[in-house]
């Protein structure tokens, strides 16, 4: 792409694996002034492999790739791409997938249906600092932390070793990355992992990982940057 040519424009890649939605994502951003697709991408592999080459602005994510999840990508890609902002694009509104997705280093949360004149708007508010969501989305985050502030063990009752685990948990860590990283046995990680739900008093990964943020003082934080806009 020709710095002349697009001057100041801010560059934008696509991970999809839909070929129709690709194209309609990458017509709506080239039309757009200010904007230009730098990147196209049909799976993970490729996406890890050349966006660190292309080093977009933005890059809109699809979750359900044939090859991992979007949020694995993300994980993998936002610590040798802190500049770059993952916005997710995704037909999934439930809590695991949003929660994982920001605890990976998305900064945006946005559902397929978003017509074309909010997504323009919410990218140039990711350009702008900003973290835009889905008005649902925004609403479910809210929610799901009103209702979850109402447990108030602290992470403190957890030893080393689980708060260790559930710190991983909240990067997005797989179990099988877990037990390579702390060099222990997927039966240990599993024993770990059922201990901290017990004294968190939790039943999902999503509910331990928001008792994490919460402890860290990351997660009030990070709603505060997700407006409840109409969709």
């Amino acid at each position: 792409m020709s710095a002349i040519k697009y001057g100041m424009s801010q560059s934008i890649s696509i991970v999809e694996d839909d070929a129709s939605v690709r194209r309609l994502l990458k017509e709506w951003i080239d039309q757009t002034a200010g904007f230009y697709c730098v990147s196209e991408h049909a799976n993970v592999e490729t996406a890890l492999a050349r966006l660190p080459v292309v080093m977009p602005a933005v890059v809109l994510m699809d979750i359900n790739l044939p090859d991992a999840t979007g949020i694995e990508c993300v994980r993998r890609l936002k610590p040798v791409m802190p500049n770059t902002h993952f916005v997710m694009l995704t037909v999934y509104e439930d809590s695991d997938h949003i929660f994982n997705a920001l605890a990976a280093g998305a900064v945006g949360y946005l559902l397929k249906l978003t017509p074309y004149d909010l997504l323009i708007k919410s990218i140039k508010e990711v350009c702008a600092g900003g973290s835009p969501m889905s008005s649902y989305i925004a609403r479910k985050v809210v929610q799901f932390f009103r209702q979850d502030k109402r447990a108030t063990l602290e992470i403190e009752v957890l030893s080393a070793r689980e708060r260790q685990v559930l710190e991983l948990l909240a990067r997005g860590y797989l179990y099988k990355e877990i037990t390579e990283s702390l060099g222990i046995m997927p039966a240990t990680v599993n024993a770990h992992v059922r201990r901290i739900y017990e004294k968190l008093q939790v039943h999902t990964r999503t509910q331990a990982v928001v008792k994490y943020f919460e402890a860290q003082g990351r997660l009030k934080e990070s709603l505060s940057g997700f407006p409840t806009r109409q969709a």
